[in-house]
């Protein structure tokens, strides 16, 4: 598989990587023999770079990739995990659901300040068992999340020490790039005028239905040689499912509005022969400035079957014709939009 350097650093990804959101239990139970199968499925088909973070089954996802990776040859695979959540243990009736089953008996504390970045860390190396992450991300900061009053405070402790934090790990040599991995532009934009990250992990903002990245997040990743790593390509699914009712876009049921363009991206589509999922997957890579695309799953069988759409053949004039029935995410209120 090709791969794409990341920003300005020395390190390349493969452009199609592995997410493990779902190796954690997002949604739907995994167990360890379904896990290891997936990462055995993504190592086969030449996915070289594996995305993690302690929040993903409250510490299950990078315990389970650690073990995968382990025993891999060292400088055969690119590894990210995430900061901003700290795990601390509590009782086993005191787990909150935040959507993942069977996690591990933990709870978060959101801190993206420098000693909590530093801690998160070493805990991190802790459970993968590795002693070496080669991207980190900061994980959830911004409105979305938040809220805007929440987010002033979070952003705050980025900015005043938590940068200081990831400036240093580069430095010494401890991770090799550093960024933000988010599902919203405007904090990306509040960032980037205070720093100069080496990349994003941007989930559903740049993809053949939302086009947020457009205007302002990508001439400015051009302009300071920030790369693109691009997640949630399916939109929350309806890129995948098409616009059936009880269709997700952006973790909510989607609206009408949503559902009738995906129903015209979904024509097009047909009338090339494809599945609107092939060109959802491809569509992210036409842009030099996306390193790669995160596939996510819990299942070998569906990251094959994605695997095979990403060979389709398909061209500019093809892509050209779904830009009619894009969107741009509609700006954030005061309140968080997913909790």
């Amino acid at each position: 598989m090709q791969t794409r350097k990341i920003g300005r650093t020395n390190l390349a990804v493969t452009e199609y990587s592995f997410g493990t959101a779902g190796l954690g239990g997002l949604y739907r139970e995994c167990t360890r023999e379904a896990a290891m199968a997936t990462l055995d499925a993504a190592w086969d088909a030449g996915i070289r770079y594996f995305d993690t973070a302690p929040y993903y089954g409250l510490g299950l996802a990078e315990r389970r990739v650690g073990d995968f990776l382990r025993d891999k040859p060292h400088d055969s695979y690119v590894l990210s995990t995430k900061v901003g959540r700290l795990l601390h243990p509590v009782p086993e009736d005191k787990v909150p659901d935040y959507s993942y089953v069977k996690a591990l008996n933990f709870d978060v504390t959101y801190d993206y300040g420098y000693d909590a970045i530093m801690r998160s860390v070493e805990m991190s190396h802790a459970r993968l068992g590795l002693n070496r992450i080669d991207i980190l991300y900061v994980h959830d900061i911004g409105g979305y999340t938040h809220g805007a009053a929440g987010n002033a405070v979070y952003l705050r402790q980025l900015l005043d020490s938590g940068l200081k934090a990831l400036e240093e790990l580069k430095s010494a040599g401890a991770v090799s790039a550093y960024g933000l991995g988010v599902n919203e532009v405007p904090v990306c934009l509040d960032v980037m005028r205070h720093a100069d990250i080496d990349c994003i992990l941007l989930a559903g903002r740049y993809t053949l239905l939302d086009r947020s990245a457009v205007a302002e997040l990508i001439p400015l990743c051009e302009n300071k040689g920030t790369s693109l790593v691009v997640g949630g390509v399916f939109n929350s699914g309806i890129l995948a499912t098409g616009p059936a009712e009880g269709a997700h876009f952006d973790y909510m049921p989607a609206t009408e509005e949503v559902r009738t363009k995906v129903a015209a991206m979904e024509r097009i589509a047909g009338e090339r022969g494809l599945p609107l999922a092939a060109p959802a997957l491809q569509f992210p890579l036409a842009n030099p400035q996306v390193a790669s695309v995160l596939l996510g799953t819990a299942k070998p069988s569906s990251l094959e079957r994605n695997m095979d759409l990403t060979r389709r053949t398909i061209t500019a004039e093809d892509f050209a014709a779904f830009e009619p029935f894009t969107l741009v995410a509609p700006a954030l209120g005061t309140e968080a939009v997913r909790v």
